[in-house]
């Protein structure tokens, strides 16, 4: 070996010590005379569980909790992720304030998609009133014209079907609900002359979410350009349909008129900007969400058929008692379907992992009563996709099973009020959750009143490969057009 070779050698060497020396330093700093940190899944030099975190979060989740208990550590590159699973250690997750544990550092990448100035490109007292806006949008007035709108997307996309024929569900179910999204959220202009336009848009929004985005958002490729040419051109057709709003006067029943109206704590009305950030983030929050809710909702009654009775009997009762008529009130009466979208929402929950970053130490204790010191900088997760499914809350927790949900079992509520974290909880509860109940009822009230199905496909699973977790494949189910009859 030559001078040159032992001098890269050795220098080689020295770097790879001085890295193993400030890990081991940071580690010594992060423990502290009497820190009781969480155990930590083995993993490979630097790249610590990277590797198996991206062959699949919910896997490693399951290994590592039948391992390491409910609070563990992680280490992705040099990040430092602790998972909290369950409701006896999830308290803090979901009630902490922002100032200890955040959500803006962990969802930036989001930021491209729904533009700047909008909820995680923003501080958290911005935030909070862009939340207010939100709220305000989905109060129960509002909800109620949205559900005319909705009952009478269902009727006109429904009508379109034959007497009888063969569909793939989860396209059909897909389009309904981003037409509805249109109609409730985008406004009528968008729904009437634009709609194909803005799909198209939104579509490659949609394939702009990448999993390369969460960690480099802004990297140069294909996808990403192509997401920042479409948020340009939905930004300039809101801000054409806003001035026409305001210039004639008109007013809408819809979520964008909503945004227009709001005004800030100090007067400020919202920019065109920042309505059409708004309504995109309602959009992605709602529009996945509700088409893959309602998607495994339908396998889920066609594989298990004495639910799909239960929820036809319950129509029939609701056709004696207020006829033909469907409305916010009425749909709030549905509470077999209720539970029977719950059930299958709590064994698919599109989004699989929540996160915080944390600014200060905090303490868990675990139900064995255990207690771990979390430090500040830690990355803090949970999974409702595998909280949702813990043997010691649910009873046969991977069986489909809505009456679990029933006055008298009430499973959802056994171990506290983080037991059913779906929609989430808490200070970050999924505002939407009420405007998702009602359009997936609506939809489903109206196909149970007038179709019989037959799922022929093999019982779908889930397609861990996007973002949002969805339906892989397709649906495949053979209707029959029926009027459901009612006994006098």
């Amino acid at each position: 070996m030559d001078r040159a070779e032992s001098k890269f050698v050795a220098g080689g060497v020295l770097l790879l010590a001085t890295i193993v020396f400030v890990k081991l330093v940071a580690a010594l700093l992060r423990s502290g005379p009497g820190k009781r940190l969480p155990p930590t899944a083995k993993g490979l030099p630097l790249l610590g569980g990277l590797l198996r975190f991206m062959k699949g979060p919910i896997v490693m989740v399951r290994e590592e909790y039948a391992k390491l208990g409910s609070v563990f550590t992680v280490n992705l590159l040099n990040r430092r992720v602790t998972f909290f699973v369950g409701p006896e250690v999830s308290a803090h997750f979901f009630k902490a304030p922002e100032a200890d544990l955040s959500q803006q550092e962990v969802y930036q990448f989001n930021v491209p998609t729904f533009g700047p100035g909008v909820v995680f490109d923003v501080d958290y007292s911005v935030r909070q009133e862009q939340f207010r806006f939100f709220t305000e949008a989905l109060r129960v007035a509002k909800l109620r014209s949205y559900v005319d709108q909705m009952v009478l997307e269902a009727q006109e996309y429904f009508s379109k079907w034959g007497e009888s024929g063969t569909v793939d569900l989860k396209y059909e179910l897909e389009h309904l609900i981003i037409l509805t999204a249109s109609r409730c959220l985008l406004g009528r202009e968008v729904r009437e002359k634009l709609f194909d336009d803005v799909s198209a848009l939104f579509h490659d929004l949609d394939n702009g979410m990448q999993p390369i985005s969460v960690i480099f958002p802004y990297l140069p490729i294909p996808a990403h350009r192509q997401r920042d040419r479409a948020r340009a051109r939905l930004a300039e057709i809101f801000a054409t349909i806003i001035k026409a709003r305001k210039a004639s006067g008109q007013s809408e029943e819809d979520m964008l008129q909503c945004f227009i109206d709001s005004k800030y704590k100090d007067g400020r009305p919202t920019s065109e900007s920042e309505v059409t950030g708004l309504l995109i983030a309602a959009l992605f929050a709602g529009q996945h969400t509700s088409s893959i809710t309602s998607t495994w909702t339908g396998a889920y009654l066609l594989r298990h058929r004495e639910f799909l009775v239960n929820a036809v009997e319950e129509q029939k009762e609701i056709l004696k008692k207020h006829g033909e008529k469907i409305d916010h009130d009425i749909l709030s009466e549905m509470d077999v379907l209720y539970r029977c979208i719950k059930e299958a929402l709590r064994l698919h929950p599109p989004l699989i992992m929540l996160l915080r970053q944390s600014h200060s130490e905090f303490t868990v204790r675990t139900r064995e009563g255990k207690e771990y010191d979390i430090p500040k900088g830690h990355i803090v997760a949970t999974s409702p996709a595998f909280a949702n499914r813990l043997s010691h809350i649910y009873k046969d927790p991977d069986t489909y099973d809505p009456d679990r949900f029933s006055p008298g079992r009430e499973e959802d509520k056994a171990a506290g009020a983080f037991s059913y974290i779906s929609f989430g909880g808490g200070r970050h509860g999924c505002l939407g959750e009420p405007f998702a109940y009602l359009q997936i009822k609506a939809i489903w009230s109206h196909l149970l009143r007038n179709f019989e199905f037959e799922l022929i496909s093999p019982f779908p699973e889930n397609n861990w490969n996007a973002m949002v977790v969805g339906v892989k494949g397709e649906v495949m189910v053979r209707y029959k057009r029926r009027k459901l009859t009612v006994d006098n």
